[in-house]
């Protein structure tokens, strides 16, 4: 009679497997990921999550590390001081003050397609923003006050660049003239 497989089938053990390796990977995998780069790498994973804090000189408890203080203190009453602990990774914490510390980055900028449109727009038309609404080039069929808010958003998004912009028109039409 043949032999059955599956359930009853056993499984070989794997020889050729680095079990240290393997758990090491699977250790490293189900720890969570840091996003910050200076916490990352002044990380120490076989310490604690309140022993690395401790040492790059942040707190693990925001509430523990700023306590509020009480509004009524009774006679007998003595603050007890804790200890400081020490900070040895101070420059994790200067790196941090200095990323800070930095102006924020601009990220919104309008379309280069939206910039070529209210130029054309302008250098054709002026102020008549009707006749915007009628140009071939309103592709989609924008209202004359759709059109203004375009206009308006491209006036406050580059403000240098739209005075060098209107002044260079004046000069084409003086030269014009």
């Amino acid at each position: 009679m043949p032999k059955a497989k599956g359930k009853t089938r056993r499984q070989k053990f794997g020889y050729n497997v680095n079990r240290k390796r393997l758990n090491r990977n699977a250790r490293r995998k189900a720890a969570p990921r840091i996003e910050c780069s200076h916490i990352r790498h002044a990380w120490d994973h076989a310490k604690s999550v309140r022993q690395n804090l401790a040492e790059m000189g942040l707190a693990m408890d925001p509430n523990k590390a700023v306590p509020l203080r009480k509004r009524k203190v009774h006679a007998m009453e003595v603050d007890v001081q804790r200890t400081k602990e020490l900070v040895r990774k101070p420059y994790v914490l200067n790196d941090l003050e200095a990323e800070a510390s930095l102006p924020e980055k601009k990220g919104n900028t309008l379309s280069r397609d939206l910039i070529d449109y209210v130029r054309y727009m302008v250098e054709n038309h002026g102020e008549d923003y009707k006749a915007m609404a009628r140009d071939e080039k309103n592709y989609y069929q924008d209202t004359p006050k759709q059109i203004r808010n375009k206009i308006n958003v491209y006036k406050r998004f580059y403000p240098a660049e739209w005075q060098s912009f209107t002044d260079s028109l004046q000069n084409s039409k003086m030269e014009v003239e």
